[in-house]
């Protein structure tokens, strides 16, 4: 079977680590192009996976115009989106897309329009889903989940865009969108939201407009509730993403989606289950993609995954902006 030709768009940090899937990967997939505004980082990227056989691009149009790819991996931050996803579609190139995939529902839409239209696969990157310990959860009758909270919580500066709200949406937005995913992914469609953010501890940073502590409560049409709280206030050199929840059969405490404890609360004791695994997330989101292209089956996270869960936090800042809750 013919290894799969690949390009990456945006060659940051995030690139390096889909690099290093690539070539886990081995025979199928090959990396043949990358492309960034700075050249420098596409020859950085193309000279470390490939030894420089993937060619150098500056411009998305002209790379999509001159390679014949089967994936593209978008991994521009979000203030960076054109119509690089459109584009793609319309060529039947297969995509995965790192979050959040916009910064409006509008341009989420359009994306979802046009890879459904053209009936390509499609992944957006929320790897958390593919944890084992959130696996072995599925396969559980857990009864309706009655609650669920989480946090994330860190306390850097990261890059001078992701501090600019135009450019990053806010950390709700670009980082803990990923904790709301997985309160999807397992409770359904959310019905309100209502939201509390400030920035605390950064009012005299030059240039950090976003929230640096949110609180977030959500509902669901069986009475379920949500709690989602974080902050870029917490411990240096720490990010802490855990989350628990409580259903009708069982507590599970989630250090992160590969590390759970289980209490099974409706027999007449209680026992416990540990699931404490080591997979690599961002190989399982690719192999799942491969999969899906070569069976023709559907992939875990679609984009139209991405634009949900896109909805569901920009809901909650509209609601946190606002003052009111709001309805989805």
């Amino acid at each position: 079977m013919k290894p799969l030709r690949t390009a990456i768009l945006g060659c940051g940090g995030f690139a390096q680590r889909h690099a290093q899937v690539l070539k886990q990967l081995g025979s199928e997939v090959e990396l043949v192009a990358c492309c960034d505004r700075n050249a420098w980082k596409a020859q950085a990227l193309s000279g470390q996976y490939s030894a420089g056989r993937a060619q150098v691009f500056t411009h998305p149009t002209e790379m999509l115009d001159s390679t014949d790819l089967d994936i593209l991996i978008v991994c521009l931050p979000p203030y960076g989106h054109t119509d690089e996803v459109e584009q793609a579609a319309r060529r039947g190139i297969h995509l995965l897309v790192e979050k959040p995939i916009a910064l409006t529902q509008e341009k989420a839409w359009q994306m979802v329009e046009a890879s459904e239209q053209a009936g390509i696969q499609t992944q957006a990157g929320f790897m958390y889903r593919f944890g084992e310990a959130l696996e072995y959860l599925q396969g559980l009758d857990t009864g309706p989940i009655g609650l669920f909270s989480a946090r994330y919580f860190c306390n850097a500066l990261h890059a001078p865009w992701w501090r600019d709200k135009e450019k990053s949406g806010g950390q709700l937005v670009e980082q803990v969108i990923h904790m709301f995913d997985l309160m999807r992914y397992l409770m359904g469609e959310p019905r309100t939201v209502y939201a509390k953010q400030a920035n605390l501890f950064h009012q005299n940073t030059p240039g950090y407009t976003i929230e640096d502590v949110s609180a977030t409560i959500v509902t669901f049409a069986n009475g379920g509730l949500g709690v989602v709280y974080a902050s870029n206030g917490a411990i240096p050199g720490q990010w802490i993403k855990d989350f628990k929840l409580v259903a009708q059969n069982l507590t599970a405490e989630f250090g992160d989606t590969n590390q759970a404890r289980f209490f099974f609360t409706a027999g007449p004791e209680v026992t416990t289950h540990t699931v404490q695994s080591g997979r690599d997330l961002y190989l399982a989101q690719m192999q799942d993609l491969i999969r899906a292209i070569r069976t023709g089956g559907p992939t875990r996270t679609p984009l139209r995954e991405g634009a949900k869960s896109l909805e569901l936090v920009l809901a909650a800042r509209t609601s946190a902006e606002s003052g009111t809750e709001v309805r989805l």
